[in-house]
Order: C-alpha cells, then structure tokens, then sequence
C-alpha cells in the first residue's frame, strides 16, 4: 500500500519506517528542510534502539522516501497519517493547531479517495474537529478520517508497533475500515486484536490507558514513601503485589517520578477534559501532585545527608533521560533534581549514555558534563543514579571509591539490590532501609 506519514518526528518516523519493512511504501513529510535533508542522507534523527537497521534497509530498497512538500507527499498515498506534535498550553490543554492546520491544507489539494489517520494523542472529539475542517473545501466521498492512537514505549517503539498488544481503530466507515484491517493484517498474525470502535471512543482509550499506567506508577511510589516511615521493604511489596493475578507485576517500580512526552501530557490534557465536561476527576489530581513532589525526593534526601547545606558540595548525576533506551529528556525527574541541587548551592556533574546534548539545549542551569560515567564522579561528595541504564547496574566498585571523596550513592530507581551494597557505601534508595557504611 501507498502510505504517508505527516511529521517526522519520534511517532511519525518510528510509523512510517516499520510500515516500510512490511513492504509498503512511504512517504515521510515535514516542513523542517534540514531533518527532512538528514533523513534522506541515511541520518536518524532520533535514538530508538532497532529502528536503524529497519530504517537503512528500507530507505536503500526504495521503500521509504522523505519530502517537504506535502502535495508531492499524498499524491499517490491511498491513507495519510497525521504524526503531528499537540504540544500541552498553559492550561494543560492539547495544542491542536498542527493537526487542523495540516487538515485545511490536505482538503485544498485531495483529488481522490483518502483515509485520514489521526495518529497523534488527541482529545476526544478530534477526528470530527478534523472531518468538519476537510468538509470546508471537499465532498465527504473523497475522504474518512480515522483514530488511530500509538501505543509506543520509548526504548521498544519498534516491538511495540512490529508486535503491538493489539491495535486500536477508531472508524464508523466501513470502506475505511476494510482499508485499516488490510494495512493491520501483517502485524497481527498471532492472534492479537484489531479492536474496531468508533472514533470517540478510540481516542478516550489512549488517554485512559496513560492516565492509568501513570496512577499506577504514583500509586507505588507513594506506598514506597510510606514504607520508608513503617520500616517495610517496598521491594518485598511490590513482589507480593504483583505476584496477584488481578494487578501483574508492571508499572509497580518506585522511583523519582514519572516523564516523558506521553503520560505528563496525557495525565494533564485528559484532567482538563473532565473539568471541560463538568466532572471532577479527583483520582487524577492525586496522580498529577504526587508526581510533581515525587520529582524532588531525590534531591531531598541528598540535602537531609548534609544537613541542609550543599554549597561547595559536588554531585554528580547517573542519567538525563526520563527513562533508559531513549534520548529524551522531556519532563524528565533530572531536571527538577539538578534544579534543586543548584538551588541549595551544589555544583553537578552529569553524565548520560544518549541524552546529553537534548539535555544541554534545554535546561539553562550551570552542569558540567561528560560522557564518561566515572569521569563525572571525580572529586564528587555524592552520586545520584537518575535513570536505570543498564550500563549503571554492575558499575567498577573500586573505581567508584577512588573518584569519589567518600562513596555516598542515591539510587532514585533501585537498581541496586539492599545485600549487593558493598561494605564502606552509604546507601540510600526509595522505599527501603538505608545502608551505612560497615
């Protein structure tokens, strides 16, 4: 089939390259000319780990094209995906602006019948804002607007969409439809669903699976704080918890907060739905304020170490990114963390195996910063692990110890079991005892 893909960005990109490996063939579109320039010289413009190799092979089987031009893009595309940013206003609400605006254009220069695909976190409603602006200057039988949520983790977009859990379409055409399940065919081979529903209801269904994973994850975070005041082990918790059929065992990890361009946006922009509709979401509230307190925690308990004054004291930081696998740095705890750090007068060091130049050209404070993840405890009076790369989990003890003036480690993601801490380490996690030096 005949795709394109609007917006090269970490949706856009990652749909339309594993759409190509399926032996389609794609047109990515966007109106920045020097990533639109990278991508078409071999240069991803993203980290996400796999997607490369399906990239390259694509791109040099001639499966995959990139353009600026969207009328050049969509001529022969029999569906269009919109991966268009909505990024949140002030008010938390989703900034629509792209969406529609590419939909005016896409009803001045549509000749024959399309499927327009929202692909984009939207509110409910969206597809028919979409269908109402098209209508402006086409006849409805040249195009259907369909919802179409990703449900991409950062880190395994590219299992997520080769082998999704199931695959939600929102569409009440039926020629739209049979056009859906034949371009889905490919990735459901084993079995998992293409959940049909109407477009409403698909768009509810990405804000409500985010909003839950998110309460999920404040949910444990706040039992772990607990556990901190009563003495229990949050890791023997959250096993005996997810050992229970009825809860699983994902999304139970205590840590510094949640990040990311998804479930802060999400959270945020499915709350002001309900205050727009007259009902108060109160779980919601809770899951938006624990988040934001849990942010600091960290960098609280490294002040409570020193007793309330961190001038002159050096920290340095493990990870950037809100999460391991991704160079994303959006809403990420880091960010909250080191602000405090500089606030209460500390210098840090910070250093991140993918996420240290989109770190740098968005947070303004003064870090020092280096790519070698011992280089930056030099001279250090405490290392906080902010995110759980995996090159952090069995790190060189010895090394530590002879960087460090005194090796003082604050695990916000406890990567590290309680037994494994080596003598002479004060450790401190979350939800769990701390260990002082033997």
């Amino acid at each position: 089939m005949k795709i394109a893909v609007v917006g090269t960005g970490y949706v856009g990109l990652v749909t339309g390259t594993c759409f190509a490996e399926t032996g389609n063939d794609v047109t990515c579109i966007d109106n920045n000319t020097e990533k639109v320039a990278s991508l078409r010289a071999g240069k991803i413009t993203i980290f996400e780990p796999g997607l490369e190799v399906l990239f390259e092979r694509s791109r040099e089987q001639g499966r995959l094209h990139f353009t600026t031009s969207l009328e050049e893009g969509i001529k022969d595309a029999q569906i269009i995906f919109l991966a268009l940013p909505t990024p949140p206003g002030s008010d938390g609400s989703a900034d629509l602006s792209y969406i529609l605006g590419v939909a005016d254009d896409l009803s001045k220069i549509i000749t024959s019948y399309k499927v327009i695909v929202d692909k984009s976190t939207v509110p409910v409603g969206t597809a028919e804002k979409v269908e109402a602006i098209m209508l402006k200057n086409l006849s409805g039988d040249l195009f259907d607007v369909v919802s179409n949520p990703e449900f991409l983790r950062e880190g395994v977009a590219v299992d997520d969409f080769m082998k999704p859990d199931r695959v939600v379409v929102g569409v009440t055409s039926q020629r739209a439809r049979d056009v859906m399940e034949r371009l889905y065919k490919p990735f459901v081979r084993q079995g998992n669903p293409i959940l049909f529903m109407d477009e409403r209801s698909a768009e509810m269904t990405k804000y409500a699976a985010n909003a839950y994973l998110a309460a999920r994850i404040s949910f444990m975070n706040e039992i772990a704080n607990l556990c901190e005041r009563t003495g229990a082990n949050v890791d023997h918790v959250r096993r005996g918890m997810g050992s229970d059929s009825r809860i699983g065992k994902r999304f139970l990890f205590p840590g510094v907060g949640y990040g990311g361009s998804c479930f802060p946006k999400d959270v945020q922009a499915l709350h002001l739905t309900s205050k727009e509709h007259d009902y108060e979401f109160k779980i919601l509230d809770a899951v938006m304020d624990v988040n934001r307190k849990q942010k600091h925690i960290l960098a609280q308990k490294i002040s409570d170490y020193f007793k309330g004054d961190l001038k002159g004291k050096k920290i340095a930081i493990w990870g950037l990114a809100f999460k391991p696998n991704t160079d994303d740095v959006r809403e990420a705890p880091a960010i909250d963390i080191i602000n405090d750090l500089l606030a209460g007068g500390a210098t840090v060091s910070a250093t991140d195996p993918e996420a240290i130049p989109n770190f740098q050209s968005q947070f303004a404070g003064n870090v020092a910063y280096d790519e070698d993840m011992y280089d930056v405890l030099d001279g250090a009076d405490a290392l906080a692990i902010v995110t759980e790369w995996n090159e952090y989990r069995t790190p060189d003890v010895q090394e530590i110890k002879s960087r460090m003036k005194s090796p003082v480690l604050f695990d916000g993601r406890n990567i590290y079991d309680l037994e494994d801490i080596p003598d002479g380490f004060f450790y401190s996690s979350i939800g769990r005892e701390i260990i002082q030096p033997k």
